[in-house]
């Protein structure tokens, strides 16, 4: 008997479930006469300032006599434009994500010199510890490789030295394991569930040196390890838009949040990669990807923006997609006018297109991207500006890569790690008090009825 598992009755389940939500309730209106800061948001829609950050500035309206002003937005890494960052690595015609990997981390661009080491000492640290991928990854798998990296990362701790040492130095040289290391766990965890979970057969590569971070991920992947160079370097341009974006997206803060308590390096970044699991948070670009494919199958003419429009207005109305009302894709917390990440990746993936034989799915995502404003404003009824995000685009690219939609959120975590580990250093280094906001208490007096005389 100890060894069953015991199965609660399905009535008794349904009765005891309609109690927990009948116990977890709150009248809408109490929210707002206490002031409660629904999602740690102002009524503007603008984030409860939490704290300070050097290390990137997301922006994308100004406040003018308390009022949110829309303007064209931009994103900064290190109080360097986004787009600078791009284009130095275009003009130079080289990879650029360990480059931006030392901006976040350190807090300055490096030197030739402090590049060129930095990129040998990510090359050197690939490599999973002796029996790691046998025992931690191949012996239990999962449907889900995010959970996969999470339970990764954790599990480093058993590898490692000196791992509740909190002090900068130690997080650094943990912070650079975990971003050399972070690749070879999703690669491993991917080819495990593909075995398990969807009967195929099973490859594993070894990291290779003289190889980009960009590169890396492709060659490992792939079963030929063959790409091509403009393949590599639009992945390392996903990498570099992915790297960072604030300190109160929800993974980051969740990070933040962690490391304020004193915890170790690799607790506080496995709430990070639980965090972006989320499909409010990380998993919009696969959700983009089911909405054009469904799109694709009911929109006969491509060109006709009335008959895609009609598709837009249906999935408003919940009678197409998924049926949740939502246009995947559009709209973000912070930009308004634009996303700068959006530019940058739609400009770059026109270039690849035509050769991959995406014409057509570029064709409507620009549709939607066009259309969508004028559709969700006579839906909603309301003014509020709304531009398409770099989830509209990010998981065409990697559909044109080759890269399973299963690794679409993992590679979004392998781009974060860089910008999670800058802040839980800056956390550390800078903030000497725990997180610790309040929540409202509603409920209190209840007398204790002793057992015999309760009642179901």
């Amino acid at each position: 008997m100890d060894n069953e598992r015991i199965d609660i009755k399905v009535d008794k389940l349904k009765k005891l479930t309609e109690e927990i939500k009948s116990n977890n309730s709150f009248d809408e209106d109490y929210y707002k006469r206490v002031d409660v800061k629904r999602g740690l948001r102002n009524a503007d829609g603008t984030g409860v300032l939490a704290g300070l950050t050097r290390i990137s500035n997301v922006h994308g309206y100004i406040i003018d006599e308390y009022e949110r002003v829309p303007r064209e937005g931009e994103l900064f890494y290190r109080g360097i434009n986004i787009k600078s960052i791009i284009d130095g690595c275009v003009n130079e015609e080289r990879f650029g994500f360990e480059e931006t990997a030392w901006l976040l981390l350190f807090g300055s661009l490096p030197t030739k010199e402090e590049l060129d080491y930095f990129i040998q000492t990510i090359e050197l640290n690939r490599d999973l510890p002796k029996d790691f991928v046998e025992d931690m990854i191949m012996k239990a798998a999962s449907p889900n490789i995010m959970n996969k990296l999470a339970r990764g990362v954790l599990a480093l701790y058993s590898y490692e030295e000196n791992t509740e040492d909190n002090s900068v130095e130690n997080i650094l040289r943990q912070s650079i394991s975990l971003i050399s290391r972070l690749p070879s766990i999703m690669v491993a965890a991917y080819q495990v569930k593909r075995r398990v979970y969807d009967g195929q057969s099973i490859f594993l590569h070894q990291p290779l040196l003289n190889l980009s971070f960009a590169e890396n991920i492709l060659s490992m992947l792939r079963f030929d390890r063959q790409f091509t160079r403009e393949e590599a370097l639009l992945l390392d341009k996903c990498l570099i838009l992915h790297a960072e974006h604030g300190g109160g997206n929800n993974s980051t803060f969740a990070c933040r949040v962690l490391s304020s308590s004193g915890t170790d390096t690799y607790s506080a970044i496995a709430a990070g990669i639980g965090s972006l699991k989320g499909p409010r948070h990380g998993g919009a670009n696969i959700k983009v990807c089911e909405m054009l494919d469904c799109i694709k199958k009911s929109v006969k003419n491509y060109n006709d923006d009335e008959e895609i429009k009609e598709f837009l207005f249906k999935l408003m109305r919940k009678e197409e997609g998924d049926r949740s009302g939502l246009i995947y894709g559009m709209g973000h917390a912070v930009y308004t006018l634009s996303d700068p990440r959006t530019i940058i990746l739609k400009e770059n993936a026109k270039k690849l297109v035509k050769e991959k034989g995406f014409e057509d799915d570029f064709r409507l995502l620009d549709a939607v991207e066009r259309l969508s404003p004028e559709v969700l404003r006579a839906s909603k009824g309301d003014k509020a500006t709304v531009c398409a995000n770099v989830d509209l685009y990010s998981g065409l690219v990697y559909r044109m890569l080759g890269i399973p939609e299963e690794l679409y959120t993992p590679l979004f975590a392998v781009a974060r790690m860089a910008g999670w580990c800058a802040h839980r250093i800056e956390e550390v280094a800078s903030c000497k008090k725990i997180i610790r906001p309040a929540y409202r208490p509603i409920l209190e007096g209840v007398k204790y009825i002793p057992i015999s005389e309760r009642k179901d």
